[in-house]
């Protein structure tokens, strides 16, 4: 029991610090007391009331104000915040139910409309960016989510800065934090994704076979020109040599024939001198 006192003792004391150390937009609470020379710090804005109406806004440095008369009601940081946009529900247009958080980042450009353009600015503001966010998701499909995602940031960016500007507020981004689907639709994605990477491993492994065989036909087509030019010239050259063959068979013929014939022509002229 001591042990669940003290976790809890410690849970509060740590509440009680981060509520402490978060920054505010604006807000009466803490506003520094009239010491007639003030010192404003660098990139924050001082508003002033005098008599409870507004008069003017201190600039950074060293100013005077009168006593009783004048009152800083406000203080306005210039820097730009970075505000935690809670964990909500959206609905896709495929009527799917994403959780997302976000956050938003954002700079007071209007210190006088910040103060009295709205009572809580980033309660507004961060109202504003949940709605907007619901509304946004609401147009797409969940498959489209993710890759839509800086489209998403950047469509509640301009929709968030319509209405911030009758605050003095300007938002210079929204990033989407995280977003958790429910647990069977994460099972069905992991499924389709499985599914996708056998389709294209079945893919690659069918291209694969048709480059082979594609290949294989390729070289038994090249084999058979080969072999058949092979044959082709081989029966050209076979053709030459008996041709070649025949000539010399012939010529040889020719010649044996002319011999004779001389030799016959010879003996002819030889006896017909003797017979003269």
């Amino acid at each position: 029991m001591f042990k669940t006192s003290s976790i809890r003792s410690a849970r509060l004391i740590k509440l009680m610090v981060n509520h402490a150390s978060r920054r505010h937009i604006t807000g009466r609470s803490g506003t520094p007391i009239n010491t007639i020379i003030v010192f404003v710090p660098q990139q924050e804005a001082w508003v002033v009331e005098r008599f409870g109406k507004y008069t003017r806004i201190l600039e950074p440095g060293i100013n005077f104000l009168t006593p009783i008369v004048h009152k800083v009601a406000y203080v306005q940081s210039l820097k730009e915040l970075a505000i935690d946009v809670p964990q909500q529900a959206a609905i896709t247009m495929d009527n799917v139910t994403l959780n997302l958080d976000g956050v938003l980042y954002l700079r007071v450009t209007d210190p006088h409309k910040a103060s009295y353009g709205v009572e809580d600015a980033e309660f507004a503001i961060t109202q504003l960016a949940q709605t907007t966010m619901r509304s946004e998701i609401g147009k797409i499909a969940l498959d489209t989510v993710f890759r839509e995602r800086e489209t998403l940031n950047i469509n509640i960016v301009e929709a968030l800065n319509k209405a911030a500007e009758a605050w003095g507020l300007t938002c210079l981004r929204y990033e989407i934090r995280d977003m958790k689907l429910p647990k069977k639709i994460q099972e069905a994605m992991q499924m389709q994704v499985e599914a996708e990477r056998k389709k294209r491993a079945s893919i690659l492994e069918s291209e694969g076979i048709r480059e082979a065989d594609i290949n294989v036909a390729e070289g038994q087509k090249k084999a058979k020109i080969l072999n058949s030019e092979a044959f082709k010239l081989e029966q050209i050259n076979n053709a030459e040599g008996e041709a070649n063959a025949i000539l010399a068979k012939a010529k040889a013929k020719a010649d044996a024939i002319n011999i004779v014939a001389q030799a016959i022509t010879s003996k002819v002229s030889f006896k017909l001198m003797l017979l003269v």
